[in-house]
């Protein structure tokens, strides 16, 4: 970006995020931060907020059952930073282009936020904030990589009767949960949709103490 992006330039409904975003830091979306020895792999992705038919929304893909890294689960565009990238914003835009067709000539980059570590891949994120100015058509680019992919209402994520706690069995991760349709949103994109919804004040209060089997809950979507 050549200049902030102030409160004024986005829609009404994404102002408070937008200040919100300029002075967060990596405790608003995870406990966890990147390693201090700089070591992981370099990656960013793209959390895009549109105004679709029912109101402002933001874009998810759930990932291919075939991949090696997170099968099947529900991501925002991104991955891994190319060499030829010049930077985590053009690997965001990239990213979101190659998976889903979003072009980046109507995405108006807000903000970068901190870097997160992804202990289970390795993977040191950059979360790129994007305001769809000009929203294009979305697809499943590639069925080897992405499944599916849709945009989910901001206020969906937000209804209380959609969000709970999944726990693992195999392991101790516990966290937050969404339930869109034919998608179950955990890990590290639901722990990036907690910390956004409250920055942008569209949290509403949730029973956190409902918490469920991560492979039942899955197996319910």
């Amino acid at each position: 970006m050549n200049a902030p992006v102030e409160p004024s330039d986005v829609p009404d409904w994404m102002s408070t995020l937008v200040k919100a975003t300029r002075e967060v830091d990596a405790r608003a979306f995870t406990r966890l931060s990147p390693p201090p020895d700089g070591a992981g792999r370099k990656a960013a992705v793209l959390m895009l907020f549109g105004e679709g038919v029912d109101g402002p929304d933001v874009l998810l893909l759930r990932r291919s059952d075939t991949l090696g890294s997170h099968p099947g689960q529900v991501a925002f565009p991104g991955g891994r930073v190319d060499p030829t990238d010049d930077g985590p914003v053009d690997t965001a835009l990239r990213e979101a282009y190659e998976e889903t067709g979003v072009l980046r000539e109507g995405v108006r980059v807000v903000a970068t936020l901190p870097e997160l570590y992804v202990p289970v891949s390795g993977f040191v994120v950059t979360p790129v904030l994007g305001h769809w100015e000009s929203p294009s058509p979305v697809v499943a680019v590639d069925a080897a990589e992405t499944a599916a992919v849709a945009r989910v209402p901001i206020a969906h994520l937000a209804d209380p009767a959609n969000r709970f706690r999944v726990r693992h069995r195999a392991g101790d991760y516990l966290g937050p949960a969404f339930s869109a349709p034919g998608m179950l949103v955990w890990g590290f994109t639901a722990g990036l949709l907690n910390g956004l919804l409250a920055l942008g004040g569209w949290e509403r209060p949730w029973d956190t103490t409902d918490v469920r089997d991560l492979e039942l809950a899955l197996r319910a979507t």
